[in-house]
C-alpha cells in the first residue's frame, strides 16, 4: 500500500513546510550545506517569499531531490508517474490542460480514495475543493514537477495538441475559414467592373482611382498623425522601479528547421540578466523536425532552458506551438522570442518592472525590434528603415492616439492570466501577433511599447523577403475578415475611433499595397504622358495630384528619417529616397498573399534564419 496524507473536505489542506523544518531537512539529507541554506533563507526573506520557492528553483537540486524533501516533510509518498503511469480514465473528469494549469495529476484510485500527485503541496491545497468535487476523497502524494508534466504529456499529447489548435473561440478564430467565397467575390467584382466599363467607362475609371487615392490619403494621414503624436506627445516614460518580489518569467521560443541557429540562440538566451531560479526558457520543437531536435539535444542546456516537443497536428504554425508550450510554462509573465533574436540582456528586468508599475489593464508589452545586419546590402538597409519607422515612430504614435497596436511576432510579453483568458493565440492565423493585438483591444486590455531593443536578422534576398511579407499581408487580410464578421459587435467592443483606425490599419494597408501599380500609373499625369484619367480631371486636377504625391512621399520620408535618427542610425538617412524602389516588392507580396488566402490560407511560408551572424 502506498503511503500518503489523506485529505477530504473536512481535513485542513496541506501547506508549505515551515522554513526552519525545510532547512534542517535539506542539511540532514546532505542536499545543501548550512551556509547554502542560510544564504537561500536570506534571499527569500528579502523577497518576502517562503524558502521552498528558492529550493524548487535551486540549480544544484534536481526535481527528484526536491520531491524527496517535500514528501519527507509532508509525511507523504513520492511517486514517479513516468515509470508508474496514471489511470487515464481519471483525466475524463479534469482534462489534462486543466491539470497542468493546476499543477496536479489524478493518479490512481486506491482504497476508495483518489491519489492525486502534486509537485507543490500548496497547489494541491488550493485546488482541493475542485478535486474533491470531481473525485470524492483524495490523498496527496508527491511527484517531481518534471515527472508530473512528462507523465501528462505522454498520456495526453494528442489531446493537448488538439486543444492548442482550438483554444480561441470559433467566432474569433479563422479556423472555419473557407476560401471559396473569396474567389467567388473576386470574380463577381471583376464582372461588375466589366459591366461598369461597358455602361460608363469614365465613371468606372474615376471611381476606381478615387478608391486608390482615398486609401493612399487615409494611410498617409494616419502615419502623419502617428508622427505628430510621437513628436509632440507625452515624454517617454522613465525607468520603472523594480518590484520587491520578482516573478517567474517564461520565455517561449518556437523553433522549426533552425538547426543552424540553435547553438547561437542558446548563447544569446543565457546572456539574459535575470535570476536563474526565476527564469524559465522553453524551446518549442516540432516533433518531426529531427534536425533541430538533434542540434538542441547535442547542446548542453543550462538549467534555465528546457526543450518541449510539440506533437504533429492538422497545422504546423508558430501560434499552435505557443499554445501547446503555454501548458508547460512556469511563469506568470509569458514572453515570446524568435529563433534569430538577440535581446538586450536587461530586457526581462525592464519588462518585470513595467508590469509591476503599470495598470492591470496593460496586458501586453511590445519591445522594439531592430536588425543587427542592417549594413548587409540595400535590401537590409531599406528593411531597417521600415522597422525603425514602424517601431520607433508609428507604433508609439498609435499607442498615444489610443488606437489598436498590431503586435510584432517577437519581444512580446503578456500577463499570463489575460493570455489564458483570451485562449492564447489563434493557431490557424499566420499573423497571430496582429490578431492577438486586436483581441486584446476588443476585451478592454491595452498594449504598451517599451524601450528595450531586440536585434533580429533582416531578410537580405528579394524572394525570401517577398515570401515573408506575403505571409504577413495574408495574415492581415484574414485577421480583418475574421473581426469584421460582425462589424457592429466590433464597433461596440472597440469604439468608433479604434474602429476607423482598424479599417485604415488593416484594410487600408492591404488596398494600398494591392492597388499600388494603378497608383504608380498616376505619375504619368504630372509627366504629361497619356493616362485614362487625364481627360476626366478638371484643370486643377493634375497640380492637385502632383501635390498629393509630393505630400505622401514627404510623410513617408520624414517618418523614415525620424525613425533612423531615433534608432541611432542616422547613417541610414541617405538611403531614405530609395524606399520608392523598395515598397513595390510589397505589392508583389500582397498579390501572392491574396492568392494563397484562397488556396492555402493556413500555409506558413517559412523564413530561413541563420544566414547572418550577430
Amino acid at each position: 500500500m502506498i503511503g500518503g496524507m489523506h485529505h477530504n473536505q473536512e481535513d485542513s489542506p496541506p501547506s508549505a513546510p515551515a522554513d526552519a523544518d525545510l532547512g534542517q531537512s535539506l542539511i540532514a539529507m546532505g542536499l545543501l550545506s548550512e551556509r547554502e541554506v542560510g544564504i537561500a533563507s536570506k534571499v527569500c526573506a528579502d523577497r518576502g517569499e517562503p524558502l521552498i520557492k528558492a529550493v524548487r528553483n535551486n540549480p544544484r537540486l534536481t526535481g527528484q531531490d526536491i520531491a524527496t524533501v517535500e514528501a519527507r516533510l509532508m509525511h507523504s509518498a513520492r511517486i514517479d508517474p513516468v515509470t508508474q503511469p496514471p489511470d487515464i480514465r481519471l483525466l475524463d473528469r479534469i482534462v489534462p490542460a486543466e491539470c497542468l494549469r493546476m499543477g496536479v495529476l489524478p493518479w490512481r484510485k486506491m482504497g476508495g480514495q483518489t491519489i492525486v500527485l502534486a509537485a507543490a503541496p500548496p497547489d494541491f491545497a488550493h485546488h482541493l475543493p475542485t478535486l474533491t468535487d470531481a473525485y470524492g476523497p483524495v490523498r496527496l502524494s508527491i511527484a517531481s514537477d518534471d515527472q508530473l508534466k512528462e507523465a501528462l504529456r505522454r498520456v495526453s499529447a494528442h489531446s493537448l495538441a488538439q486543444t492548442a489548435e482550438r483554444s480561441v473561440p470559433l467566432d474569433q478564430s479563422c479556423r472555419s475559414w473557407q476560401g471559396g467565397w473569396l474567389s467567388a467575390a473576386t470574380g463577381a467584382l471583376c464582372a461588375l467592373g466589366m459591366v461598369g466599363m461597358s455602361i460608363s467607362s469614365n465613371w468606372t475609371i474615376t471611381l476606381t482611382f478615387c478608391a486608390i487615392i482615398f486609401w493612399t490619403l487615409a494611410n498617409s494621414l494616419l502615419k502623419l498623425l502617428a508622427i505628430l503624436a510621437h513628436l509632440f506627445g507625452p515624454m517617454a516614460r522613465l525607468s520603472d522601479p523594480a518590484p520587491a518580489r520578482l516573478p517567474v518569467v517564461t520565455v517561449m521560443v518556437p523553433l522549426f528547421r533552425e538547426s543552424e541557429i540553435a547553438a547561437r540562440l542558446i548563447r544569446r538566451l543565457t546572456a539574459l540578466d535575470y535570476p536563474a531560479d526565476l527564469l524559465d526558457i522553453c524551446l518549442l520543437l516540432e516533433q518531426d523536425d529531427v534536425l533541430t531536435r538533434t542540434a538542441v539535444a547535442r547542446t548542453n542546456l543550462p538549467r534555465t532552458i528546457r526543450a518541449i516537443v510539440v506533437p504533429t497536428g492538422l497545422v504546423r504554425t508558430k501560434p499552435r506551438a505557443l499554445n501547446y508550450g503555454l501548458n508547460f510554462a512556469r511563469g506568470t509573465i509569458i514572453g515570446v522570442y524568435d529563433a534569430e533574436d538577440a535581446p538586450d540582456p536587461q530586457q526581462i528586468r525592464k519588462i518585470v518592472a513595467r508590469f509591476a508599475n503599470a495598470s492591470p489593464q496593460v496586458a501586453c508589452l511590445q519591445g522594439v525590434l531592430d536588425f543587427y545586419n542592417a549594413r548587409r546590402n540595400w535590401l537590409s538597409r531599406c528593411f531597417a528603415l521600415e522597422y525603425a519607422t514602424w517601431f520607433r515612430i508609428v507604433l508609439p504614435g498609435l499607442e498615444r492616439l489610443g488606437l489598436i497596436i498590431p503586435l510584432g511576432g517577437t519581444t512580446l510579453f503578456f500577463r499570463r492570466s489575460v493570455l489564458e483568458k483570451l485562449g492564447g493565440w489563434d493557431a490557424h492565423n499566420v499573423t497571430e501577433d496582429a490578431d492577438l493585438g486586436v483581441r486584446l483591444a476588443r476585451n478592454g486590455y491595452r498594449t504598451e511599447l517599451i524601450m528595450t531593443v531586440t536585434g533580429e536578422e533582416a531578410n537580405c534576398r528579394a524572394w525570401p523577403w517577398v515570401k515573408q511579407r506575403s505571409r504577413w499581408l495574408k495574415g492581415y487580410a484574414i485577421t480583418y475578415i475574421v473581426h469584421m464578421r460582425q462589424p457592429m459587435r466590433l464597433l461596440r467592443d472597440i469604439g468608433p475611433r479604434r474602429f476607423i483606425g482598424f479599417q485604415v490599419q488593416f484594410l487600408g494597408t492591404l488596398c494600398q499595397f494591392a492597388m499600388a501599380p494603378l497608383l504608380w500609373s498616376l505619375w504619368a499625369l504630372p509627366l504629361g504622358l497619356p493616362h485614362p484619367l487625364a481627360s476626366l480631371l478638371p484643370g486643377w486636377g493634375i497640380p492637385a495630384m502632383t501635390a498629393l504625391f509630393i505630400a505622401t512621399e514627404a510623410i513617408t520620408w520624414t517618418g523614415a528619417a525620424l525613425g533612423a535618427h531615433a534608432a541611432g542610425r542616422s547613417w541610414l538617412i541617405p538611403w531614405v529616397p530609395t524606399l520608392n524602389f523598395y515598397f513595390p516588392l510589397a505589392s508583389l507580396a500582397a498579390w501572392k498573399g491574396l492568392v494563397e488566402l484562397v488556396h492555402r490560407p493556413f500555409y506558413w511560408d517559412k523564413t530561413s534564419h541563420g544566414q547572418e551572424g550577430h
